[in-house]
């Protein structure tokens, strides 16, 4: 009797994956369980191919990208033309006319996943949703991750270009028409059926493969802190932290790794008292698999989201537990997605005072002072990740989802 053909998924996603951790462990997770993966991406900056290629390298999956970096004349046009219509639509979306090309190329990718024909399709991010109701429309199957609540998201200044219509149209689809959904955290998955209906999406927090035993904290004299995210910008929390930083007793230093302006950077600079401008670091992003090593230097980790808008209010982001695999104490904003990982880790750190930086820097001096305290925070943390978020913990629940999916009896 000849085998039964190794089921075939495509991971739809439009970034590189060296700033797509979510779908790069997804993906490894699945190659690793002996499906035939596939992840698509749009190439288009050097620098992040130059990681990708590295990620790929004895990878459990391919990939297959839509190569807008080759010099040739084709490729060129195409890039040129894909611009000009993401630019239109994006100015049309004023007028009241939403279309999925003021996401990006549109067209290219969709094309990639028709041609594809997986049996399960994972949409990731704006457009590969959109493509994934398309591809739903034509009798495919699709499963969608919600890491983020993207009709619900951004800035106000960011939002007045996208297609937001769309988006609310598209979840709403995806929420009731896939084979399955998924959300970083119980609070996203709670109110994303409490608006779309469907089946209450799986929940896959955004958690890391188990890294070795950190050393104990503190690691640095004086103590460190420590943020991170693809982007160092407004809306981010930075602003409200350095204030009540300043206005600290104790000696401590911050280092913020990420892509900033130079205008962004001089404006947090001069935001600070001078005596403590040398004690403010600016570091240049990493490849992927250097992070968790660089994090693990630090001593305590900063997730200080704001309430707005509803997306980041409800998610917890890859720095949580990140920190959490590294031992780190952890200072997080009360969000809903934050209250819920440290509820399940009490010990680990603190929610932020927010009612003014004089509260919030008692509350920072109180923690830097006392090393004992920081190191029992550690402990916690990382004791945390170990009995609940790490990544092999969450494995099981995805390789059942995808089996589900595809109709195939899960592992008893």
């Amino acid at each position: 009797m000849a085998n039964a053909p190794v089921p075939r998924i495509l991971i739809l996603a439009a970034g590189p994956l060296c700033r797509n951790p979510r779908v790069h462990k997804e993906a490894v997770t699945l190659g690793r369980a002996g499906f035939d993966v596939t992840v698509s991406s749009i190439a288009n900056i050097e620098r992040f191919e130059a990681f990708d290629r590295d990620m790929l390298v004895g990878a459990p999956f391919s990939r297959i990208a839509v190569d807008r970096l080759s010099r040739g004349p084709a490729s060129r046009i195409a890039g040129f033309m894909e611009r000009a219509a993401s630019w239109l639509a994006r100015r049309a979306v004023r007028w009241g006319v939403d279309s999925p090309l003021a996401l990006g190329p549109y067209h290219a990718l969709r094309a990639l996943a028709v041609r594809h024909a997986a049996d399960l399709t994972i949409v990731h991010a704006e457009l590969p949703f959109c493509i994934g109701a398309h591809l739903i429309a034509r009798g495919l199957n699709v499963a969608a991750d919600f890491e983020d609540w993207h009709s619900r998201d951004l800035l106000p200044s960011a939002r007045s270009a996208r297609p937001l219509r769309l988006l609310e149209k598209t979840e709403a689809l995806l929420m009731r028409r896939s084979a399955y959904s998924s959300a970083p955290s119980e609070s996203m998955a709670t109110a994303l059926h409490a608006a779309y209906g469907g089946q209450v999406p799986i929940v896959i927090p955004n958690t890391f493969p188990l890294q070795p035993e950190p050393s104990p904290l503190p690691r640095q004299r004086p103590p460190s802190f420590f943020w991170y995210s693809q982007t160092i910008g407004e809306g981010r929390g930075l602003e409200a932290f350095l204030s009540a930083w300043s206005l600290m007793a104790a000696e401590s230093r911050v280092r913020l790794l990420g892509e900033v302006s130079e205008a962004y950077r001089e404006r947090l600079v001069r935001s600070v008292p001078e005596r403590r401008r040398k004690s403010l670091d600016f570091l240049p992003l990493v490849a992927p698999d250097a992070l968790p090593g660089l994090i693990a230097t630090h001593d305590i980790g900063l997730a200080i989201e704001p309430d707005t808008p509803e997306s980041r209010f409800l998610t917890t982001t890859n720095k949580v537990f990140q920190y959490l695999n590294a031992g780190l104490a952890i200072v997080a904003t009360p969000t809903a997605g934050q209250r819920e990982v440290l509820s399940k880790v009490p010990g680990c750190g603190i929610l932020a005072e927010r009612s003014s930086p004089e509260a919030l820097a008692a509350q920072l001096d109180a923690l830097v002072s006392r090393p004992g305290l920081l190191a029992e925070m550690g402990a916690a943390a990382r004791a945390g990740a170990v009995n609940y978020y790490s990544w092999e913990r969450s494995e099981p629940v995805l390789i059942a989802a995808v089996n589900r999916a595809l109709g195939k009896p899960s592992a008893t």
